[in-house]
């Protein structure tokens, strides 16, 4: 059994524990407890019950910062990937390597993303993140922060909602993670079609 320690020790400060809260959240998903309370996440991390409320504010925004690891994840493997000099291309590519990270681990996906539409007590920047994320493909230029709200006319923000709509529906169980994949490339090529003298790029992976 694994003992709490002491609300504000030297071993919960800072960047470290909320990393391990994070882990422990994603442990507790792995194991099938997406139901799983903050007392049981304080449990399982080995912290005081108040610091996963201190550190995220509330189980939602614990979710939240789960879908923010997802992002980063993303974003580091579109960037090692050497992304195609064309738009299309590098949509295409960031498409494939975002459903790729969903696919991973499908049900601890599925549970985070079915709980991002529950507020917390803060406001998130879940569509800040990921319009960022889609920045790097459609602009070809580096992830530089989420500080900027996009406008609704922006490429980037389009890619957002519009692939959030579609692991909606995968997350509710009305997409197979096939038409994830189809439906997420469709999305892509709407947005910004394949030039008519550019060949359709295949899909890694």
């Amino acid at each position: 059994m694994t003992l709490s320690k002491p609300n504000g020790s030297p071993g919960e400060r800072g960047a470290p524990v909320r990393q391990r809260v994070l882990e422990a959240a994603e442990r507790l998903l792995r194991s099938g407890k997406a139901g799983f309370s903050m007392r049981d996440l304080a449990a399982e991390a080995g912290v005081s019950f108040a610091t996963p409320f201190n550190q995220f504010g509330s189980k939602a925004g614990v979710m939240h910062a789960l879908s923010g690891r997802r992002i980063e994840t993303m974003a580091m493997r579109y960037a090692a990937a050497t992304p195609p000099v064309d738009r299309a291309g590098r949509i295409r590519l960031a498409v494939a390597v975002a459903v790729a990270v969903m696919l991973e681990e499908p049900d601890v996906n599925r549970a985070v993303m079915g709980s991002l539409g529950t507020a917390g007590p803060a406001r998130t920047d879940a569509l800040e993140r990921s319009a960022a994320f889609w920045a790097l493909a459609w602009t070809g230029e580096a992830m530089v922060g989420v500080s900027r709200r996009p406008s609704a006319s922006d490429g980037p923000y389009q890619l957002a909602l519009a692939f959030r709509g579609a692991l909606s529906f995968w997350s509710a169980g009305e997409l197979s993670d096939d038409e994830l994949r189809q439906a997420a490339l469709a999305i892509a090529d709407t947005l910004a079609p394949v030039p008519p003298h550019l060949p359709c790029r295949a899909s890694p992976g």
